[in-house]
């Protein structure tokens, strides 16, 4: 059965997606710690990061930075932190957090967003690819 996270990259589940190539998919996390939370998938379904093949972590690696300097362009921050936990959904993502402060990074502060913000935003990050 795919998960959530396959379905969001195959569209069957909608996302605010801020990027995509024929190997990873990238979204906004709908429960941000902080404004432009963005998640890095990749599309073959692995539970374990350091499970991937050599070229899909290396690849994951490369597109998550990519994404991440489009995050710093698009939301001011003192840096965009990067998490790999993966206990959540039994899929390989990578969290890229803008933040300005540590607890930005610990999963329990948390920031509210509409959905005319997650468009917006999601637009703006792709805007700066």
């Amino acid at each position: 059965m795919p998960t959530l996270f396959t379905k969001i990259a195959n569209g069957d589940i909608p996302s605010y997606k801020v990027a995509e190539d024929e190997n990873f998919f990238a979204f906004l996390d709908i429960n941000p710690n902080a404004k432009g939370h963005t998640l890095c998938i990749p599309k073959i379904e692995e539970d374990k990061i350091f499970d991937l093949d050599e070229d899909t972590y290396l690849g994951l690696m490369s597109f998550s930075r990519k994404v991440a300097k489009a995050i710093e362009k698009t939301v001011s921050c003192k840096r965009v932190g990067i998490a790999v936990v993966g206990l959540e959904v039994p899929h390989v993502h990578v969290h890229l957090i803008p933040i300005n402060e540590m607890k930005e990074m610990t999963f329990q502060h948390k920031v509210s967003m509409e959905e005319s913000d997650f468009k917006a935003l999601a637009l703006e990050i792709q805007s700066n690819l």
